[in-house]
């Protein structure tokens, strides 16, 4: 009776490992072939109907309306290249706006009446910066400035 439970225990041995080394897969081994990925949907929750909104971003505008004085400068612009008939007062009216559409036609530029950055450069009216001569060389007989040799 021991010699058969001794043969049994021994089978069940040799059954065991042999099974259990079937449901064991083997390792797989990366491989330089590129292969497909599964797309899988978002775990993130899905929102229906109005219970999620997205925040709106505002964006800041930092561009300032024209005080009455720019304005006049740009009729006195406008008159001087001979578009504006009135007197330059500082108010934007329908006449000021038409005489720079038509400017802005004549200029190849959009003939929309809006006061663009374009439109104030071909007037001369463009951004104020300091011109060359500003920076000009300090003369030799000023006596704050060390000279320099050559």
């Amino acid at each position: 009776m021991l010699k058969t439970i001794f043969l049994l225990l021994a089978a069940f041995a040799l059954v065991l490992p042999s099974s259990a080394a079937t449901k064991r897969k083997a390792p797989k081994h990366r491989s330089t072939a590129i292969t497909p990925r599964k797309i899988t949907k978002s775990k993130a929750p899905r929102y229906k109907g109005q219970k999620y909104k997205a925040p709106k971003s505002r964006r800041r505008s930092y561009q300032q309306v024209p005080t009455p004085e720019r304005y006049k400068n740009i009729q006195q612009a406008l008159v001087s290249k001979g578009y504006f008939h009135g007197e330059p007062n500082g108010e934007w009216g329908s006449d000021s706006a038409d005489a720079l559409k038509h400017f802005q036609a004549e200029q190849n530029l959009t003939p929309d009446g809006k006061l663009t950055s374009l439109s104030l450069i071909a007037l001369g009216l463009g951004p104020k910066r300091l011109s060359a001569q500003a920076h000009a060389q300090p003369s030799a007989t000023d006596p704050t400035k060390p000279e320099v040799p050559k």
